[in-house]
């Protein structure tokens, strides 16, 4: 049966992929000069991969919470989890206040279309990197240090 440590690395996935769709999706758009606003295609793909991704992160930070606590009671020294644990809360909040603002954005209709896809898809961009480099701390826990790995007998 999968143990509840292992959860964490397998959802984490979702919001590395769904911020890096969005960003694309939304650079596309931008460069093709289409609006992110109103009930097009691209407004709705855009706000659908935002709110994903901000639900996908939350519930990836409170198994990671879990994960944490688990490879703290195996060993696991709180001071090797803490920069990845304290960049994954602040990256889940980050994506969920984004994917409240993006989810009321395409729900008031506002007008997001010319420079204003520019800064979407700059803060996209910002969000995006906050997510990878927390993604490579949480990889040097496991490449590095093994946490919360099983090791099958031989």
């Amino acid at each position: 049966m999968t143990s509840l440590a292992q959860i964490h690395p397998m959802i984490v996935h979702f919001p590395i992929v769904l911020i890096i769709l969005l960003v694309i999706s939304d650079a596309v758009a931008m460069l093709r000069g289409v609006p992110l606003s109103g009930k097009g295609g691209y407004a709705v793909t855009s706000a659908a991969f935002a709110v994903l991704a901000g639900a996908f992160a939350a519930l990836t930070a409170m198994m990671g919470d879990m994960a944490a606590e688990i490879a703290v009671g195996n060993g696991v020294p709180n001071a090797l989890i803490e920069p990845h644990e304290d960049l994954g809360s602040n990256t889940a909040i980050a994506l969920g206040a984004w994917a409240l603002i993006r989810a009321f954005l395409w729900w008031r209709g506002t007008q997001l279309a010319g420079k204003r896809v520019l800064g979407v898809v700059a803060v996209e961009a910002a969000l995006c990197g906050m997510v990878l480099v927390t993604a490579y701390f949480g990889g040097q826990l496991v490449y590095d240090h093994g946490v919360n790995v099983s090791i099958a007998a031989s």
